[in-house]
């Protein structure tokens, strides 16, 4: 009897010893691409899966980084071109369904949102990885803003690509990293991870919970090293920011980021970040990450308008800091944050 018991004590110790070593932890890899940080954490089990797992996503970070690069040989730079020549081009797949969405999205948003306007991007000093401070050619600034290039003169037909207006030079720089965030989601879901946070430059994206509690992340102070709030995200949600204090210069005592309002020709000034939260409505795989990256800069640039662009996409979780430092928030949003200090946001429907 006493041998069973100990036969028993063992077995018990052992399932302990196993569960102990099979306990979950977060598995973080981190890399640099897109000009950024970038961060997936895996919540798991099993280290050798999850490292498999995340490894996959930094490779295709990786690869869409090399095929959609604004000014290094790429794809798009090769696109460019031929529209540049007036010629019509043939691309991938992939590339012809982000224009279409990008088309979808700029119309949606007035146009504010306007990825055919990389040469201006690039005329204001932002097509390299160190830029200086610099003022465009106010005769070629002038002839860009008169030749208004915009999404809709892109004509898609089928894989071939081109446009009614030569001034086109595209720069999805304002897509790529949201629409990388549900490419990762895919590949982490296709690997058999359930939870996990993404994280490119404070563009995230969440899978399932860490544990029992759920994702929790900052929100940016776009003035101080700081969050300014917390936030907990769910399984399926995205936070997508545009700010003006990570790509910029100071020329003159004035602040120059790299969002650039197509009305005008200058970067924008009146907001200092905004900040959406894009929760899924439809089945899994819904482009959230996408939505969250691309709706953000309509919102940026219509400055005090910034409720109204995030109606348009149905976004009812938005926060935005305005040039004098004033925190806005959305009633919805503001139910999900913890603010830190004494900040004292205006709340908004």
């Amino acid at each position: 009897m006493a041998a069973g018991w100990l036969r028993w004590l063992g077995l018990f110790s052992c399932i302990l010893l196993l569960g102990a070593c099979s306990r979950a932890e977060v598995f973080r890899h981190e890399a640099f691409v897109f000009g950024t940080r970038v961060d997936v954490a895996v919540y798991a089990a099993d280290q050798a899966a999850a490292d498999a797992a995340a490894g996959a996503v930094l490779r295709e970070f990786d690869r869409l980084h090399r095929a959609y690069h604004a000014w290094e040989p790429s794809e798009l730079t090769t696109l460019n071109a031929a529209l540049a020549r007036g010629e019509t081009a043939t691309v991938s797949d992939e590339l012809v369904a982000m224009l279409r969405d990008a088309q979808r999205i700029a119309a949606t948003g007035d146009e504010l949102f306007d990825p055919a306007l990389g040469a201006l991007v690039a005329l204001w000093g932002f097509h390299t990885d160190t830029f200086v401070p610099v003022r465009p050619d106010p005769d070629k600034l002038a002839a860009l803003l008169a030749a208004r290039p915009r999404m809709s003169d892109l004509v898609i037909d089928g894989n071939r690509i081109s446009s009614r207006n030569p001034a086109v030079q595209l720069d999805l720089g304002g897509y790529a990293k949201g629409y990388a965030l549900d490419r990762a989601a895919a590949i982490l879901r296709e690997q058999g991870v359930a939870n996990a946070l993404i994280n490119i430059g404070g563009n995230v994206l969440a899978l399932g919970r860490k544990g029992d509690q759920p994702w929790r992340i900052g929100i940016q102070h776009p003035r101080e090293p700081a969050p300014l709030a917390t936030l907990p995200l769910y399984d399926g949600e995205a936070v997508g920011t545009s700010g003006d204090y990570q790509r910029y210069f100071m020329l003159d005592g004035v602040r120059h980021a790299h969002l650039l309002d197509p009305r005008t020709g200058q970067p924008a000034h009146g907001t200092q970040s905004l900040t959406l939260l894009v929760t899924p409505k439809g089945a899994a795989g819904e482009a959230v990450g996408t939505l969250s990256d691309a709706a953000s800069k309509p919102a940026y640039l219509a400055g005090d308008g910034w409720r109204e662009q995030t109606r348009r996409f149905g976004i009812e979780h938005a926060l935005r800091v305005s040039d004098d430092g004033r925190v806005e928030v959305t009633k919805a949003l503001r139910a999900r944050l913890q603010f830190i200090g004494d900040i004292k946001p205006v709340v908004i429907d």
